[in-house]
Formats: C-alpha cells, sequence, structure tokens
C-alpha cells in the first residue's frame, strides 16, 4: 500500500477529485495548506503599501491506495492538477506500513 499525497493549487482541487473518483478511488483528504517551493512567493500592494507573500496557497491531497492502484492514481493527478506553470506542485508516494478501519478493524487493505 501507497499514501500518495499531492501538493496542488487549491482550484484545481475539485477537478483532481473527479479524475480519482473517475479512475475508482473512493476516498481522499484535503487540506489548506501555504508553502513555497522554487516560485518563492511574490509581491502584493494592499491599501498602497507593498508586502512580500513568502507562502503561498496550496491544497494537500492525500490518497491511501493499494500497490495496483498506484501508477493511475499518480496519472489522474498529474493530469488533473496540471496547469503547465511554475507553481503546479509535487506529488509525493510513501509506503504505508498498514490501515485499520476504526469501525470494523479491518487491516491492510481491506481498511482502504
Amino acid at each position: 500500500m501507497k499514501l500518495i499525497t499531492a501538493i496542488i493549487k487549491p482550484f484545481k482541487v475539485e477537478e483532481t477529485r473527479e479524475a480519482l473518483t473517475s479512475i475508482g478511488i473512493v476516498g481522499m483528504t484535503v487540506s489548506e495548506v501555504r508553502g513555497f517551493g522554487r516560485q518563492k512567493g511574490h509581491t502584493e500592494m494592499y491599501r498602497g503599501a507593498e508586502y512580500v507573500v513568502d507562502f503561498l496557497p496550496k491544497a494537500k491531497v492525500e490518497i491511501a491506495v493499494a500497490d495496483d492502484q498506484v501508477d493511475a492514481c499518480i496519472e489522474a493527478v498529474s493530469k488533473a492538477a496540471t496547469t503547465g506553470k511554475v507553481g503546479d506542485g509535487k506529488i509525493f508516494i510513501t509506503n504505508l506500513e498498514d490501515v485499520v478501519r476504526l469501525r470494523t478493524n479491518e487491516h491492510g487493505e481491506e481498511a482502504l
């Protein structure tokens, strides 16, 4: 099992959810986060004063999937969340040792 974590632009969340649903992914967690990478923030004007925004708003999408769903999941997120511009984000894939469904106490892929 793998945990796929995608950091994407906030306005791409709904499109990403639709893409994942279309390939059979039934659950995901979305968090509003802030951060920066090579983009390094930007300058904005507020009431005539210029200030630097170091941390940009992003969305963190987490999906726990079986090993056989990883490639399809990555492809779906990549296609849905890409704008082709700086700041599109990243996808991280980490191993999941175990998953437990609290209601039934199921373990492993059955709990997904």
